[in-house]
């Protein structure tokens, strides 16, 4: 019996190691934050995204349309309708990162 246990609690210490690593993914962090707050003005205060805890109704619901990184880079390279450009105020890498946390926390590329 105490071997189970032994075996149980180490899956779920490796579990839990696995998915904290995932989670504290650097580029996803730094996605999420300029999503939320950090990009001006923030893609948050317009658009609906779950995982970020926004309701913005202004532009597309994200969890519905569900983009893939590339349709997301060139929105925010060259801007859609009432949504501006960001090519000005972003960096390559912060464009990428947004990109990579959207369609991560929508599910966009499966």
């Amino acid at each position: 019996m105490k071997h189970v246990v032994s075996s149980a609690a180490a899956a779920v210490l490796w579990v839990g190691v696995a998915g904290a690593s995932f989670a504290a993914d650097p580029q996803l962090e730094k996605g999420k934050a300029l999503f939320i707050s950090e990009a001006a003005p923030a893609c948050a205060v317009c658009h609906t995204l779950k995982d970020s805890g926004s309701t913005g109704t202004i532009g597309p619901d994200l969890d519905e349309l569900k983009p893939d990184a590339a349709r997301i880079k060139k929105v925010l390279q060259e801007g859609m309708g009432a949504m501006p450009s960001f090519a000005d105020s972003l960096d390559e890498a912060s464009i990428d990162a947004i990109a990579a946390y959207v369609v991560h926390a929508t599910g966009g590329e499966k």
